[in-house]
C-alpha cells in the first residue's frame, strides 16, 4: 500500500488533486471532517492545513474555536509526521502543549515543523506548531510531543 506522503505527491500533481487529497484525510481520520480542512502542504519536517471560518467551527463570540484551531494544528502535526517517519518506525502522539495568543477571526492557517535533529534525537520528538490568521497573527503557539519508536 502506498504511503500517505506518495498518495499526496501524486494527487497533488493532478488538477483538483490537493482537495481530493484532502477530502480523503478527512474520511482517514474522521474528526478532521468536522473543521472542514484544506490540506496546503504536506513534506519531511513540514505539514500545512487551513482550517477556515465557518459555522461549524466557530465559538459563541464568532470566531475559529480555540479547540478547532488545535485540531487543526494536529492535523498539519500527522501529514508532518507521516512524510518524516523513518521506514520501520511508528508514530503516536502524547501531548499537546499550546498558548491561544488571540482572536482567530479569518481562516486559520495551521503549520506544523520539526528538524532532522530532533528525529535523530528521538523517540521524543517535539513538533513545533503554529496557527495564524490571514494577517499573520499568531493565534496558537505550542508544541506536539510524539513518540516515535520502532514497529515490531
Amino acid at each position: 500500500m502506498p504511503s500517505t506522503h506518495a498518495i499526496y505527491r501524486t494527487l497533488n500533481a493532478l488538477p483538483l488533486g490537493r482537495s481530493a487529497f484532502s477530502l480523503l484525510y478527512g474520511l482517514k481520520a474522521p474528526y478532521f471532517r468536522s473543521i472542514h480542512l484544506s490540506v496546503v502542504d504536506m513534506r519531511p519536517h513540514h505539514g500545512e492545513v487551513v482550517v477556515p471560518l465557518r459555522r461549524s467551527t466557530k465559538n459563541h463570540i464568532g470566531t475559529v474555536h480555540a479547540i478547532a484551531a488545535c485540531n487543526g494544528l494536529e492535523a498539519a502535526m500527522g501529514l508532518l509526521a507521516e512524510a518524516t517517519c523513518p521506514p520501520g518506525h511508528r508514530w503516536l502522539p502524547k501531548g499537546m502543549d499550546v498558548k491561544y495568543l488571540a482572536k482567530s477571526d479569518s481562516d486559520v492557517v495551521c503549520t506544523a515543523q520539526t528538524d532532522e535533529a530532533a528525529w535523530a534525537a528521538g523517540p521524543d520528538v517535539p513538533v513545533t506548531v503554529r496557527a495564524t490568521r490571514a494577517d499573520g497573527t499568531a493565534t496558537v503557539e505550542g508544541t506536539i510531543h510524539l513518540w516515535v519508536t520502532p514497529t515490531r
